[in-house]
């Protein structure tokens, strides 16, 4: 019988997710299907009781109710619970499973896809709501000389550095506190690009050599790229990779193998191109 698996989402009618797990089943030879289900904004948690009622084995959850979802499960993986979010469900134990997979996604898209190993390395993330929150803990796991997260608003982002302070000091601020520093890699959580609009950073922060990373992806360059193409950035990298491979991770809960992303990413990425 043919197991079932969803994303939830409002919209998410332009979910790649369907198309990239199917591609994953194929490969690893799993008799699954895979479908994006819209949840009215205040019915989540009854559509995806629902879906469990029907008989599903998973989901992922995408904007925005990976915080209501974390509050769905019965137990959280230990970097679901650093999140506050979940992106992952596992409904086959006992009680309603979540997980977070999207900063070991970030994770493996900059040192195994583009090469780019995080140890050692200066780190500027932007943003403090969800997006940010969700990977700063994997990030931290990789030995960084530091870590800064900047936001608009500088007390919300003192509040998120405060988390983790139990795992580094974590600088943080505004955008404007972080001139005169030079960081290594540059990682976007904010919505910006999703707006088309330009974040307020001081000309300087890209040291020689450096990676600046959009989490969001589109046809063509983001607006945070185009700026940090701009200011002398090295490397420019937007979101598709990371959304593979969170892909990937969730796939490997649900069904204890890992598919080969590599080719799924390629195929994606010339869809995008096209």
């Amino acid at each position: 019988m043919t197991d079932r698996y969803c994303v939830f989402g409002n919209p998410v009618a332009h979910s790649r997710s369907p198309a990239i797990h199917a591609r994953f089943a194929a490969q690893c030879h799993q008799d699954l299907s895979y479908e994006a289900l819209l949840a009215p904004l205040d019915g989540f948690s009854a559509t995806a009781r629902e879906f469990v009622a029907a008989g599903g084995k998973g989901a992922n959850v995408t904007l925005p109710f990976k915080e209501e979802a974390f509050r769905l499960c019965a137990r959280h993986s230990a970097r679901a619970e650093r999140a506050g979010a979940v992106n992952t469900l596992d409904f086959t134990g006992s009680g309603i499973f979540g997980d977070n997979t999207d900063g070991a996604g970030l994770v493996r898209d900059i040192e195994v896809n583009l090469g780019f190993p995080l140890a050692g390395k200066c780190v500027l993330l932007l943003g403090a709501g969800g997006a940010a929150r969700g990977v700063i803990a994997p990030i931290l796991e990789r030995q960084l000389a530091g870590l800064f997260i900047a936001n608009r608003n500088g007390d919300k982002a003192d509040a998120l550095a405060g988390q983790f302070s139990d795992l580094a000091t974590v600088d943080a601020g505004d955008f404007a506190k972080t001139a005169g520093r030079t960081f290594d890699v540059v990682i976007n959580a904010t919505s910006a690009s999703l707006s088309g609009a330009a974040l307020p950073l001081p000309a300087g922060i890209f040291a020689p050599g450096s990676l600046a990373y959009d989490m969001m992806y589109g046809k063509g360059e983001t607006p945070f790229l185009a700026l940090a193409r701009e200011q002398g950035a090295a490397h420019l990298a937007d979101g598709l990779g990371m959304l593979v491979e969170q892909a990937a991770e969730a796939f490997l809960v649900w069904r204890g193998v890992r598919p080969d992303s590599a080719p799924v990413l390629a195929a994606l990425r010339e869809q995008l191109a096209a």
